[in-house]
């Protein structure tokens, strides 16, 4: 077979889609973690060989990329548009529906926090983001500080909250779950530790849209200087 044959051989078919392969990997990464979204894994749940995915996809670095991708593309950027709307209202409702968005798919929270968010969809946000920031009043450098503070405590939040839920985020509601730990922290002696014992119906609420929202509006607070 001469070379120009071999270089006009068809590569493997397209059959199946880019988002048939993100909503497999988003099912890997929820029952087993990030080592269970491999591509071999990806080809065994839409049933192909895996050279079909490298169609789409290079390696799994490229996969974790668009996960991510995917995952913020379902978030409403449109909050931000309304320039009507308080600047601290659109950044809460982002922040809650990150939230929403993220615990639905807790193995996907550590891939979000593991490494640069720099596609365009992530490049978007932070747009978007800093933009509002600089409704607030905030200089260029502040906006860009600012939007970085509020990352990592919608993320670190994030991935405390995925980290307690485990592999099964719909398996109780926030209040069995806010019940839980109640009961378990009443077993507190108040003869050691008289303040965390003292505190017990606040400390269960830690992991709580209750103590979400408490802290993004401190932190907004201080952004806004009050």
């Amino acid at each position: 077979m001469t070379a120009q044959a071999r270089s006009s051989k068809p590569g493997p078919r397209r059959t199946l889609t880019e988002s048939a392969i993100m909503e497999a990997a988003l099912d890997l990464l929820d029952e087993g973690g990030v080592t269970a979204a491999s591509v071999r894994g990806i080809a065994g749940r839409v049933g192909v060989a895996p050279n079909a995915v490298y169609t789409y996809f290079p390696d799994k670095a490229a996969v974790v990329k668009a996960i991510v991708e995917h995952l913020l593309g379902q978030v409403d950027l449109a909050v931000f548009s309304d320039r009507n709307v308080p600047w601290r209202q659109r950044i809460e409702s982002l922040a809650l529906e990150l939230r929403g968005r993220l615990t639905a798919h807790p193995g996907a929270v550590n891939l979000m926090i593991g490494g640069p968010m720099d596609g365009p969809r992530a490049l978007a946000l932070n747009e978007h983001l800093m933009e509002t920031l600089r409704d607030s009043g905030l200089d260029a450098g502040e906006a860009a500080r600012a939007s970085y503070l509020l990352i990592v405590y919608v993320f670190g939040s994030i991935a405390l909250e995925t980290a307690e839920l485990g592999d099964k985020p719909g398996a109780s509601s926030e209040d069995e779950r806010i019940a839980a730990r109640l009961k378990g922290f009443s077993a507190i002696p108040a003869a050691g530790y008289p303040l965390s014992a003292g505190a017990t119906a606040v400390m269960a609420t830690y992991v709580s849209t209750r103590q979400y929202t408490w802290g993004l509006h401190r932190i907004l607070d201080g952004i806004a200087g009050e």
